[in-house]
């Protein structure tokens, strides 16, 4: 007879021997209090750090009473799988694999629990809240996630991983103890208490007797994006971002429904869009756009879209004075005041100015299975009016499935690290002095051979840990390795790649983009930081002369007008603004932060938030401030924001975002 078993035996109505009531559930108990302790103690903490953001908030009070709420629902989860295994195994017979797994459960359910907190620390410094989808994301991508973990936070890195071993080890011994003082319970105890505790539990993951059960949305207290993350956990933020994943191709449907006409009619509906024809029912935003520019022979085009470089380190847009090149450059070309990027990742930037492409809730198009080819892009749309095309990056180009988006759509070719010979090498790759010396090589060679060409080059260097050659710039810190530095070092480079460029014979032939994927760190105490969301743009070269665009304008802008510059006419399915024909009328912005969609019109901004009524504010470009106003938005508003959303969604799941064949 096993040691469990004659456990068994024991007399279970002992009140002192509190472990005898639990029976067969033991392990789950401890798992349940042991993680509620934990979770709060991190909350606390977390709460304590942050305190003159969430007393500015105004709901200390319910963050800890809703977090315990939040806290059960997570622990639910890890709860439910071996709870429902109990009829099966929670017998004298199987009493050693019984306590052996639900004792092994409970230590990696504890152990994941207390990384995922361990790690909020630092992913909040970086990104303004608690790990969520970039944190899964990242996970792909070990040898550059470690080497920027390595060597910008070393200490936090090590000090995380034997924090999570101690912690295991403790809930190991834990629950091993438990394990030895468990009760089994006779089989009829046993199966008839069993459909009760499955149903007490559902009701725990449940949280509600409303029509939807809780999710994190329901846990948005405040106006403060960050405040509301703190109340639930990572664990669960983790957990619900993968649940998400899955569902991403109706990823905009979290906002609500909205009738599939009064999508296409919202979007056609955009004054710069009205005198434009859409004959194909198949592919609803195909058109043809004629360029504002007749060229004897098309200019070539060349992007270089620049990693982290937002207008928080340009002066002349409310930043730092760390961009002195880029400021002398804007004398020289089309300077947009008024840019915002769609979302807070490479890739987002990289679907909107590469493919004109509006953000949704999901994952980048760059990732996602049904845009690996026949998307559209510019580089197919040029490739088939006769242009080479290529993608120079200096870090590996698989990263963030680059490689195979770009190559399965319309890049001829695509040269990285692999290809370069670089002087200095950072975590990232090469730096953006041998990018650019690559870049220059290449552009060299396309036109010699006599055929227009379209290079799009992606910098790294200002991305953290921030590492960069010596002896270079005059350092705007004390300390080397910062942002400020690493973003003056990106300007010197560029500096250096535009003064060289201009010395070769397609200047005068070539328009050239200049823009930012995205700002380096978006954090503020807004729920959506639109500020942050703020980027610099220049387009010069070839005829272009200097000119400001001060309407309002966003990523999925650039690709239309850059067209038309070039004086290329084509078909293409892109939404976006030719601002070479209209930079008068007033604009609008689009952006993505989490789950949160804002749509920017005039001085509104629209929040649409998942499965909640949207929100109206005011936002002010000097300042940077959003304010939340007590009304709710203008109909006809929300209703813009819900068709430009939904657009994108339906298109990719279609598959309708495409030129004919």
């Amino acid at each position: 007879m096993t040691q469990a078993s004659s456990r068994s035996s024991l007399s279970a109505s002992d009140p002192t021997r509190w472990w005898q009531r639990t029976g067969p559930y033991l392990n789950l108990f401890c798992l349940l209090t042991a993680g509620l302790a934990l979770l709060s103690l991190s909350r606390l903490a977390l709460v304590a750090w942050q305190r003159d953001r969430v007393a500015a908030a105004g709901i200390l009070g319910d963050m800890f009473v809703q977090g315990i709420r939040a806290d059960l629902i997570v622990l639910g989860y890890l709860t439910i799988i071996p709870l429902a295994l109990a009829p099966l195994l929670a017998h004298r017979r199987t009493a050693k694999l019984w306590t052996g797994l639900t004792g092994w459960w409970a230590t990696a359910a504890l152990a994941f629990i207390g990384f995922m907190e361990l790690a909020t620390p630092q992913f909040i410094v970086q990104y303004d809240m608690r790990p969520n989808r970039l944190f899964i994301e990242y996970l792909g991508y070990p040898a550059e996630v470690f080497g920027t973990l390595w060597n910008g936070y070393r200490l936090a890195l090590v000090g995380t991983i034997a924090a999570t071993v101690l912690l295991a080890v403790l809930a190991h011994r834990m629950l091993a103890a438990a394990s030895r003082r468990m009760v089994l319970w006779p089989a009829r105890r046993l199966l008839l208490t069993w459909p009760l505790l499955v149903l007490v539990v559902a009701l725990q993951i449940r949280s509600t007797t409303a029509h939807r059960p809780a999710n994190p949305a329901m846990f948005a207290l405040s106006g403060d994006a960050l405040v509301n993350s703190l109340v639930i956990s990572s664990a669960w933020s983790v957990l619900d971002a993968i649940g998400a994943m899955r569902k991403e191709a109706r990823s905009s449907e979290i906002y609500g429904t909205f009738a599939r006409d009064k999508v296409l009619a919202g979007v056609r509906s955009a004054p710069w869009l009205g005198d434009y024809r859409f004959p194909s029912a198949e592919l609803p935003t195909l058109h043809h756009q004629q360029a504002a520019y007749r060229r004897d022979k098309p200019l070539n085009l060349v992007i270089v879209l620049e990693e982290s470089l937002g207008a928080t380190f340009v002066q002349s847009l409310g930043g730092l004075p760390v961009t002195p090149e880029l400021e002398k450059l804007k004398e020289q070309g089309w300077w947009f005041e008024q840019l915002y990027a769609t979302g807070t990742r490479s890739v987002r930037g990289i679907e909107a100015v590469v493919a004109g492409y509006a953000p949704t809730p999901a994952r980048s198009v760059v990732k996602l299975s049904l845009a690996q080819r026949n998307f559209y892009t510019l580089a197919q749309g040029l490739g088939r009016q006769g242009y080479q095309t290529e993608f120079v990056y200096g870090g590996e180009a698989h990263f963030d499935n680059m490689r195979s988006f770009f190559t399965g759509n319309g890049f001829q070719s695509v040269v990285d690290r692999r290809a370069m010979h670089p002087r200095f090498e950072g975590s990232w790759g090469a730096s953006d002095e041998d990018l650019f010396d690559t870049a220059l090589a290449r552009l060299k060679t396309l036109h010699a051979q006599g055929k227009p060409f379209f290079s799009l080059v992606f910098t790294s260097s200002n991305h953290e840990p921030f590492e960069f050659p010596d002896g270079k710039i005059a350092l705007h810190d004390h300390d080397k390795q910062t942002v400020n530095n690493a973003v003056k070092y990106a300007d010197f480079a560029l500096g250096k790649f535009i003064a060289a460029a201009r010395q070769q014979d397609y200047w005068k032939d070539t328009v050239f983009l200049i823009v930012a994927d995205h700002d380096n760190r978006v954090y503020g105490d807004s729920l959506v930081p639109i500020n942050k969301f703020h980027i610099p743009g220049l387009i010069l070269g070839a005829d272009v002369q200097p000119r400001r665009i001060r309407t309002l304008a966003s990523q999925i802008d650039l690709a239309p007008t850059l067209l038309s510059l070039m004086g290329v006419s084509s078909d293409h399915p892109m939404i976006g603004r030719d601002l070479a024909r209209d930079s008068a009328t007033p604009g609008r912005a689009m952006l993505q932060f989490d789950n949160y969609f804002a749509w920017l019109e005039g001085d509104s901004a629209t929040i649409l938030r998942p499965q909640q009524a949207p929100l109206a504010g005011r936002y002010d470009p000097a300042s940077g401030a959003l304010t939340l106003d007590r009304k709710p938005p203008a109909a006809a508003l929300v209703e813009r924001a819900m068709a430009h959303v939904m657009l994108p969604s339906l298109l990719y799941r279609e598959q309708r975002y495409r030129v004919p064949e």
